[in-house]
């Protein structure tokens, strides 16, 4: 799993020329529901301060619970609330 800050890793596989950004997705916890998650390809989002947007939809990034290849390898993940 690779160490950093969320947006430091998302960064990494957006702009590192090594890094495929198709290759990976975000999983968000939607509306804060529990167990209400979705998926989201890298390559659909725009990094921003506080948020990243999705076309006009910005979305907090503490609402991302893990970073995964599409091997299924998680890269990042929220550390728990428990």
């Amino acid at each position: 799993m690779r160490k950093g800050s969320l947006k430091e890793v998302l960064a990494k596989i957006k702009y590192d020329p090594r890094e495929d950004e198709g290759e990976y997705y975000i999983i968000i916890e939607h509306r804060g529901a529990y167990g209400n998650e979705k998926k989201i390809p890298v390559e659909m989002i725009e990094l921003g301060r506080g948020y990243f947007f999705i076309g006009e939809t910005q979305i907090p990034y503490h609402r991302v619970i893990r970073v995964v290849r599409k091997d299924g390898k998680v890269v990042w993940k929220r550390h728990s609330r428990d």
